[in-house]
């Protein structure tokens, strides 16, 4: 399969997919736009420095008519010990079956590009003082899944259409939350509906 092979325009076939607290969750969502983030593993530290701008901001995401939707590539078993606290659907794709449909790549340069070792740097320092704290833990020292894995956002229209894209180019490279309500935003004005 081509890297990237989904563009603005692109359908995507509806699905219910299990989620780590047991419910499904459909994408896309028949009532709202969803935006659906893939990260790496359980307890990546730059992932969580990522979520935690999303959790701060998830009243606003919701009002702005869209559901968050989260996959990493690691077990239900290990997710559930690093994203009990989210807001939001998390769904375990070890096999990383949604990663290749989703043409989400892996890649050394997710670590080793220049725009990643500050972020980096924040999220190990945070992920330690938080550790340390006792209110987060370790990633698992063996990742099946690899660590180079590189983020990827999409933003899905009710009817399957996928509105707005984003394959990061480094492990931090993904849309900021004021970005990703600009495009909600843009694509309620577009198709002339009201927020929620």
């Amino acid at each position: 399969m081509p890297a990237r092979p989904l563009q603005p325009g692109s359908t995507i076939t509806r699905r219910r997919i299990a989620t780590v607290s047991g419910g499904p969750v459909s994408v896309p969502d028949p009532g709202r736009l969803v935006h659906l983030q893939f990260r790496r593993f359980a307890g990546c530290p730059v992932c969580h420095l990522h979520l935690r701008s999303v959790v701060r901001r998830h009243a606003e995401i919701e009002a702005a008519g869209v559901r968050e939707v989260v996959v990493f590539h690691s077990s239900a078993e290990e997710l559930r010990r690093h994203t009990a606290d989210l807001p939001f659907a998390v769904v375990a794709d070890p096999g990383k079956r949604l990663y290749v449909e989703f043409g989400v790549e892996s890649a050394p340069r997710a670590l080793l590009s220049p725009h990643a070792w500050g972020p980096v740097v924040r999220a190990v320092l945070r992920g330690a003082r938080e550790v340390l704290g006792g209110r987060e833990r370790l990633p698992a020292a063996r990742q099946p899944g690899g660590r180079l894995g590189l983020p990827a956002d999409f933003l899905i229209a009710p009817d399957g259409r996928i509105l707005a894209v984003k394959y990061g180019e480094h492990v931090y490279d993904q849309w900021p939350v004021d970005e990703l309500l600009h495009l909600a935003s843009s694509r309620h004005a577009a198709d002339g509906l009201s927020m929620p």
